[in-house]
């Protein structure tokens, strides 16, 4: 397994918000999880990245406890992760959000934006547009190629197509295909749309209050099972 959550304790302060979740990400394979809003998604990606700190339990990355180590420490071993809402610098352009994150890539850094690129390839035509002014999908996409850009292994992504319009959901939903069977990388993927979590997800795992209700194989035939177990 490529990333691995074993028995993790998270929480906030005094309030406990995920408690003893199991979840595993194959290599280049996509997993998703799924629930309503205060389930406890965006805790548990927050603690696979190291945001927040594991009260107890463990995150493996490829082999390697990860537990404690900082957020810059698992990006350089091969973990990248794009929060929720299309975070951009509004100010720059899309070539200057990229550059960026090339500049502290090293030599491949140049290779990885082109390999970005052409997985969005809509974002060449808005290189000199100021991120502020792209649609939601567009800085979505510019989210996505600028983590790739750090040449990861596993990408943790926080509700992708949130308020993004249909027609660049399925652009995303295919670059997202497209990294685990083409590039081989790993995605542990939070979403709340079922069906594209479903249609790019080959595991998926439902929670509710910071527990894993659900768990079984993606694909279509399971959309029932999910929406059954969400709607507990």
């Amino acid at each position: 397994m490529m990333l691995t959550l074993t028995g993790v304790h998270v929480g906030y302060g005094r309030t406990s918000v995920v408690h003893g979740v199991d979840v595993e990400v194959g290599a280049g394979s996509v997993t998703a999880a799924m629930g309503h809003n205060g389930a406890g998604k965006t805790t548990l990606l927050r603690a696979a990245v190291g945001l927040l700190p594991v009260r107890s339990g463990k995150v493996t990355l490829d082999g390697t406890d990860v537990t404690r180590m900082r957020p810059h420490q698992r990006v350089r071993r091969g973990l990248a992760y794009v929060p929720q809402g299309q975070q951009s610098f509004g100010q720059l352009t899309a070539r200057e959000n990229l550059q960026l994150v090339v500049d502290g890539a090293g030599p491949a850094g140049a290779g990885r934006m082109d390999e970005a690129l052409d997985l969005f390839p809509a974002l060449r035509g808005l290189l000199a547009r100021r991120a502020g002014l792209l649609s939601g999908g567009q800085r979505q996409q510019l989210a996505i190629a600028r983590a790739l850009i750090t040449g990861p292994r596993v990408m943790v992504l926080d509700e992708p197509t949130e308020g993004i319009q249909p027609s660049v959901v399925a652009e995303i939903e295919d670059a997202i295909v497209t990294l685990a069977s083409s590039r081989g990388m790993s995605v542990l993927l939070v979403e709340q749309h079922v069906g594209f979590a479903l249609g790019a997800a080959e595991r998926y795992y439902v929670l509710e209050s910071g527990r894993v209700t659900s768990q079984g194989d993606g694909g279509a035939a399971a959309e029932g099972d999910v929406r059954a177990a969400m709607a507990l």
